[in-house]
């Protein structure tokens, strides 16, 4: 089994730099994104992912994560996140990273 911190802590670096092109590359292609409480997947797919953030949050020069806690269990890894550039306050957000293979599968996320 692999490590599942390994494609969280590259794409959140990635998520900071900004750089859409490491960001994707630690996602699968069938890749789904839930909005909680939603059952209905936000993002399908790798290409919906790129799409997204190229036009939805890398385009926003202030945008950038503060890792708050980080915890595993199993293939899952817990991310309490607090987002800036969003809003004028920052966006508290549980972001919970399904990982298989080596890439991350399935995200959901929680926003205060």
């Amino acid at each position: 089994m692999s490590n599942p911190l390994l494609p969280v802590e590259k794409q959140f670096y990635a998520y900071n730099q900004h750089d859409l092109t490491a960001f994707v590359a630690n996602f699968s292609d069938s890749f789904i994104a839930y909005r909680m409480p939603s059952t209905t997947p936000s993002l399908v797919g790798k290409q919906q992912l790129t799409d997204f953030y190229r036009t939805q949050r890398f385009n926003i020069p202030a945008l950038r994560a503060e890792l708050i806690s980080r915890s595993v269990l199993g293939n899952k890894v817990f991310d309490l996140e607090r987002i800036h550039g969003l809003s004028d306050e920052p966006i508290e957000s549980m972001a919970v990273f399904e990982v298989n293979d080596g890439l991350i599968t399935t995200a959901w996320f929680y926003f205060k």
